[in-house]
């Protein structure tokens, strides 16, 4: 028996990329680090834009231990603390552990910055707003 996808339907022409992207957040993460996801509106004020903030609860990771790139169209955010056998813990319930988030971005989404503050990576990302462009096709009729 096949299995019959969302995508599977014949207007939906070029598709098969976003099939794959969700099957790929479907296997999901297990949670580690909490994050936030907000909107901040524009200011007209100060010119900015609206923007996506996306804020995770990385508390022990310093800069040098936080890496946060783009690849393709994802967003990923990787942490590696770096154990050191200098400290003698008593008891050690705040593990040293590292850790993997993506976030899928839209086509067009760029990272304008990344802030760590108190123990809080924020990454703010922004939407260029896309031209309309209207394309007229012309019809050939053959003789």
């Amino acid at each position: 028996m096949s299995r019959i996808t969302p995508f599977a339907s014949p207007l939906l022409l070029g598709f098969d990329a976003m099939e794959k992207t969700l099957e790929r957040i479907a296997k999901g993460n297990d949670g580690y680090p909490p994050y936030n996801i907000e909107r901040i509106r524009s200011d007209i004020a100060s010119g900015d834009p609206e923007r996506l903030r996306i804020t995770l609860a990385v508390a022990g990771f310093a800069e040098d231990d936080l890496e946060v790139t783009t690849e393709e169209n994802q967003l990923v955010v990787r942490g590696r603390q770096s154990d050191t056998s200098e400290r003698d813990f008593l008891y050690r319930g705040i593990a040293a552990r590292q850790f993997q988030r993506m976030f899928v971005l839209a086509d067009g989404m760029r990272v304008l910055g990344a802030e760590l503050r108190n123990g809080l990576l924020s990454i703010d990302l922004v939407r260029p707003e896309p031209e309309r462009l209207v394309k007229k096709i012309n019809i050939s009729v053959p003789d």
